[in-house]
């Protein structure tokens, strides 16, 4: 049986000084990397030229990061953009909504059939999704990678604790603080004086201070403002602490650390259940195309691509967190809410698929 994991790897690959290079954008962008080869290999044996998946690139570049950031700010956080719209060039700060990018891909799509007589919508459609499908496989594990995007609370044993939040409140509240560790423990007993729910999971929590404080210090420190912000409901979501929770100190070198223990809360992973659909829709879209694409009617693999993409997306919804307050109380949130339209769209290409390759 699997067990539960404590998942909190700093989300860039290496600090540069000046900037980061992380592993979202890593990633992103390898997704279009992988997705420009495999583009080549398509149109090489469609019989296309390789100069028009060059531009066909820029196309999908341009138009995936403009519509994923509209997508975001109309759908999810107009109030806050609209009011303040320079900060929606803020692409750093976060923000993306894939829906969104899914109406920029189909615009910017339409712009590009109509610059080539010998590539159709529907066509160039169907050979797009299944790179976007294993694209979507990168960014989500992008988003893996960057624990946002996360589940709901879970019993199961594949549930994973997410201790980067954890991580961030604490590193922020003094400079005098140089790092801090949510770590996984061999122990299975809870720990005193917290709340008992089975999907808790005892978790270490280390803090390194520098060693120009004292001791004393240290502990003063530690045992009131960085305990009360242990209650932080930021922080409560993903490890719960005892309001009496026993610290223990030791000095190592050029450190102090302070160590306690509290109960992580493990969640679904939803980013990698999203990643691991998408992989598998674009084996079965890649194998479609590549044993049967003379015998499928345009627009086959599309609707194929809508209903299993969003139909997925659509049931994950209800074990992944809201993004945003407005959904809280909502019986379907906004993720689903912009699937239901996409899987319908989808099982309307694939009947006029199906009906266009019987009359032929």
């Amino acid at each position: 049986m699997l067990s539960y994991i404590v998942w909190s790897p700093k989300p860039y690959i290496v600090d540069l000084g000046f900037t980061e290079l992380r592993w979202y954008g890593l990633l992103f962008a390898l997704g279009f990397i992988i997705s420009q080869q495999i583009m080549f290999h398509i149109f090489k044996k469609e019989g296309k030229k390789e100069r028009q998946v060059e531009i066909l690139t820029l196309y999908m570049v341009i138009a995936t990061i403009i519509g994923a950031r509209l997508g975001h700010v109309l759908f999810y956080e107009p109030v806050r953009y609209l009011s303040n719209p320079v900060d929606i060039f803020k692409v750093w700060e976060g923000g993306l909504a894939s829906h969104g990018g899914a109406i920029g891909i189909l615009i910017a799509l339409y712009l590009f059939a109509r610059k080539y007589k010998d590539i159709s919508y529907l066509w160039i459609l169907d050979r797009i999704v299944i790179v976007v499908a294993i694209t979507a496989v990168l960014i989500r594990t992008g988003n893996f990678m960057n624990s946002e995007i996360i589940g709901e609370p879970t019993d199961k044993a594949y549930g994973v604790v997410f201790g980067r939040e954890v991580e961030l409140r604490l590193n922020y509240l003094t400079t005098a603080i140089e790092d801090v560790e949510v770590e996984s423990v061999k122990s299975s007993s809870l720990i005193e004086g917290t709340e008992e729910r089975e999907f808790d999971y005892p978790v270490k929590l280390v803090v390194s201070y520098n060693n120009q404080n004292k001791m004393e210090d240290v502990k003063r420190f530690t045992e009131t403002k960085l305990l009360s912000k242990l209650q932080d409901s930021n922080i409560s979501q993903h490890v719960v602490f005892s309001k009496n929770a026993k610290f223990e100190y030791n000095q190592k070198g050029d450190f102090v650390y302070a160590t306690t223990y509290g109960n992580g809360v493990p969640r679904h992973a939803t980013q990698l259940y999203e990643a691991i659909s998408h992989f598998l829709i674009f084996v079965l879209l890649f194998y479609l195309w590549n044993n049967n694409r003379s015998g499928l009617a345009d627009g086959r693999l599309f609707g194929i691509f809508l209903i299993g993409g969003f139909g997925s997306r659509f049931f994950l919804e209800f074990i992944k967190e809201n993004q945003v307050a407005f959904e809280e109380g909502l019986a379907l949130n906004m993720g689903q809410w912009l699937s239901i339209p996409l899987v319908l769209a989808g099982i309307y290409f694939v009947i006029q698929s199906v009906r266009a390759q019987k009359r032929n």
